[in-house]
Order: structure tokens, then sequence, then C-alpha cells
């Protein structure tokens, strides 16, 4: 707060003749204008009878020109009614165990997170049964992403291992 104060002060003292000081200064000298002919405003004057006056050889040429185009035609979509390629795109999920939680509907070439794994645990233990030509089919996905997802994805498995040797501690 006093830093303020005392930085006003400074700023304030002896204002007025500097005011007039920097008044006093000589101004810059402003740059030489671009020299412009004597006839120029014959030129303008030329050019604007030659912009009025009307070329007989071009309007004959523009008479020739036919246009012709057509507006397309413009669909009116009703508010009350939904997409139903929108309806036809997503499929009810084969899995799920919580309920009202559970994601009910899944859009076609996608799977939700249960089902992916769930596949990969069916496959993982019966690859027989459950090829990828097969979950393919069955989750409506492409051939393609299901081998890349059957051959790097591979879900973690938590094993735990029994101590050897160690000395336990005897619970109290």
């Amino acid at each position: 707060m006093m830093g303020a104060r005392v930085t006003r002060v400074f700023s304030k003292f002896n204002l007025e003749s500097r005011a007039h000081r920097e008044i006093a200064k000589a101004k810059p000298a402003p740059a030489p204008r671009h020299p412009q002919p004597a006839d120029h405003s014959l030129d303008t004057d030329r050019f604007q009878e030659e912009i009025k006056r009307k070329d007989d050889h071009l309007h004959t040429l523009l008479k020739e020109v036919y246009v012709e185009s057509k507006d397309p035609v413009m669909h009116v979509k009703n508010k009350g009614e939904s997409l139903p390629s929108k309806r036809e795109e997503r499929r009810l999920t084969k899995v799920g165990n919580l309920g009202p939680l559970d994601i009910q509907s899944v859009p076609r070439g996608k799977v939700a997170i249960v089902e992916v794994l769930t596949l990969l645990h069916n496959h993982l233990h019966s690859p027989e049964t459950w090829t990828a030509e097969k979950i393919a089919k069955e989750y409506s996905l492409e051939l393609k992403d299901v081998t890349d997802l059957l051959a790097f994805f591979i879900p973690f498995a938590v094993e735990i291992f029994p101590p050897q040797d160690k000395k336990q501690l005897k619970p109290r």
C-alpha cells in the first residue's frame, strides 16, 4: 500500500511541465507522397466513360449464352420420425449380470467389454468350438477384427503363489 503512494507521488511530480515539453517537441516529417500525373482526373473520367459504354460485340455473345439450372428436390423430414437405419444398426448384448446397470444394446460392429472378456474366455478354454468365424458371426463383427482381437488381446490372469520356506507370522 505504501509503495503505491510513493510511486504515485513520483509519477505526478512535475507532470505539467513534462507534458508541455513533449508537446513542444518537433513532430517527425510525414513521408513524401507518390507523385500523381497532372492528367489524373482526365484518366478517371475516361475510365468511367469506358465502363458505362455498351460493347455490342460482347452483348451479342452474352445473348447467345443459355443457362439452364434446376434446384435439387428438398425432402422435408418429420420431427416425430426417427431414422430406421439407426434402429437396425444396434444389437442386443449377449451377457450381463448387473441388471439395470448393464448395457442393453450395442451398435453392430462393436462389442461391450463384458462380451469381449466372455468371448476371449470362451476362446481360451475351447478354441475348437469358439473359432474366429463363429465369434464374428455371433457378435456381428468383421473376421479381420476378431482375428486381431484373438491374436493381440490377452486377458490378464491373477495367480497367487504360495510362500516357500519362509517363516509365516502366526495370527494372534
